[in-house]
C-alpha cells in the first residue's frame, strides 16, 4: 500500500523549494579524474561519482589508514606521543618521499605522525608499522582487516606506504570511506592533518595538500601519486555546519590535481544543502492496524532527517510512504513496519525505516470475530 506523507511534511517541501529564485536544475559537473566521489560527511549522501567502486591503486593515500590504526592506539592508551620509535635499516632506505629519520635513531610517535601525514614520509610509515605490528608485513594485514570492519569493500593492503604493488588496491568509496571515519572517531588527531608545514632533522617540508593553502575551509587529508595511479588527493573541507569529502585519483599533473579538487569542492558546496525535514520520533503515518487493540499504530522516525540535495531540485522533491496493510497484531513498540522513500532529480533515493511508535496487542477471540465480520461488511478501517 502506498500513501502520500503527512500534509505538514508537504507543505515543508513546499516552503524549502519557494525559498530561493526557481531553477531547471542542478548544474552538472564532470571530472578528468579516472575515479572519483563526491560525498556529503553528515548524511553519507553522494553528490558525485565516476568509477567510484573500481580498485585502483591509491599510492600515498594509503597512510591515511596507516595513521588511523596509530590514532586509534592513541585513544585507547597502547601507544602515546611522547612514546619513541625505533628506525630500522629498512625504513630508513625506503625511498621516494621521506621524513628522513636516521638509522638507528628513536624518533617520538608526535614526530612519526607529522612525518607521515604532513612530509609524507615513507621512511616514517614502516617505522610506525614496525613500532604496532613488528613488521610491515603483519601491519598491512592489521590494515586490511581495519578496511573490512569500517566497510571499505574490497580493500587490500600490501604495504603502509602505497608503494606500488599489484595487488595492494582499494576503491575511491573506500577511501571517502575512511576518511570520514577518521574525521568522526579521532576529531584532536585529525587536526594534524590541516598542518601546513613540519621540520624534522633540521629538514622544513610543506604539506602537499593543495588545498590547504587555499582559504577554502580544507583541513584534510592526503595526496598520492605513482606512475600507475597518477596523482590523486583524498580531501575534506568544512564551511559553516557543513562538510563535504572528496576523492580523485588518476589525475595527469599536480597543478591537475589542484585545480580540479578545488573546482568539485566549490561544485558541492554552490550546488547543494542540507535540509532538516524531520525530529527523532516524529509521527509520520497513521498505519491501519489488522485484529488490534487499536485502530492504527502511528509510524515514526528513529532519528532526525537531514536531507543533502540539489538546491535547485527542492521543487521536484518527491516524498512517500510505503507498508503493507492492515498491519497484523501484536506490534512491538519500534519494529520496523514500513519504509518512507524520498526521491529527488539527479539524486539517488533515499529510504528510511519508520517504526511503530506504541505497542498494539491483540484483540480476543471475540474481538477478533466481530472485527473479521465487520471487514467483510463494511471493508478495512483506515484510521483517521
Amino acid at each position: 500500500m502506498r500513501v502520500s506523507i503527512l500534509t505538514r511534511l508537504a507543505t515543508l517541501i513546499l516552503f524549502l523549494a519557494l525559498a530561493v529564485p526557481p531553477a531547471a536544475e542542478a548544474a552538472r559537473i564532470e571530472t578528468n579524474a579516472r575515479e572519483a566521489i563526491l560525498l556529503d560527511y553528515d548524511t553519507g549522501q553522494v553528490l558525485f561519482q565516476k568509477n567510484a567502486d573500481e580498485l585502483m591503486p591509491p599510492a600515498s593515500m594509503t597512510k591515511i589508514m596507516t595513521v588511523f590504526l596509530a590514532f586509534e592506539r592513541l585513544a585507547d592508551g597502547r601507544l602515546h606521543m611522547d612514546d619513541e620509535i625505533p628506525i630500522s635499516e629498512k625504513a630508513w632506505r625506503k625511498g621516494g618521499s621521506k621524513m628522513f629519520v636516521e638509522i638507528g635513531s628513536r624518533v617520538t610517535v608526535h614526530d612519526i605522525l607529522r612525518g607521515i601525514i604532513v612530509q609524507s614520509g615513507n621512511d616514517a610509515s614502516i617505522a610506525l608499522a614496525e613500532a604496532i605490528a613488528g613488521t610491515e608485513e603483519a601491519f598491512a594485514e592489521l590494515m586490511t582487516e581495519k578496511a573490512a570492519e569500517i566497510g571499505m569493500k574490497d580493500a587490500t593492503f600490501r604495504n603502509s606506504t602505497g608503494w606500488p604493488d599489484p595487488e595492494h588496491r582499494i576503491t575511491a568509496r573506500g577511501l571517502a570511506t575512511l576518511a570520514a571515519e577518521t574525521i568522526r572517531r579521532f576529531p584532536d588527531y585529525y587536526e594534524i592533518f590541516s598542518e601546513e608545514t613540519f621540520t624534522y632533522n633540521e629538514i622544513k617540508q610543506g604539506n602537499r595538500n593543495p588545498l590547504l593553502y587555499k582559504g577554502m575551509g580544507a583541513d584534510g587529508l592526503k595526496t598520492g601519486h605513482t606512475e600507475n595511479a597518477g596523482y590523486g588527493l583524498t580531501a575534506s573541507a568544512k564551511r559553516g555546519d557543513r562538510r563535504l569529502v572528496l576523492v580523485v585519483n588518476g589525475l595527469d599533473s599536480v597543478s591537475q590535481r589542484s585545480s580540479e579538487s578545488e573546482r568539485m569542492l566549490e561544485w558541492g558546496f554552490r550546488e547543494f544543502d542540507n535540509y532538516k525535514m524531520l525530529e527523532r520520533g516524529e509521527v509520520i503515518e497513521q498505519a491501519a492496524v489488522w485484529l488490534g487493540d487499536e485502530a492504527t499504530v502511528p509510524l515514526v522516525t528513529e532519528n532526525e532527517l537531514i536531507l543533502t540535495m540539489p538546491r535547485a531540485a527542492r521543487k521536484e522533491m518527491r516524498v512517500t510512504v510505503e507498508y503493507d496493510g492492515p498491519i497484523p497484531a501484536p506490534i512491538v513498540k519500534g519494529q520496523v513496519l514500513a519504509r518512507m522513500r524520498i526521491a529527488a532529480p539527479d539524486m539517488e533515493d533515499r529510504v528510511v525505516p519508520l517504526r511503530a511508535g506504541t505497542d498494539v496487542g491483540k484483540l480476543g477471540p471475540l474481538g477478533r470475530i466481530t472485527s473479521a465480520v465487520g471487514h467483510l461488511i463494511w471493508g478495512p478501517s483506515t484510521g483517521d
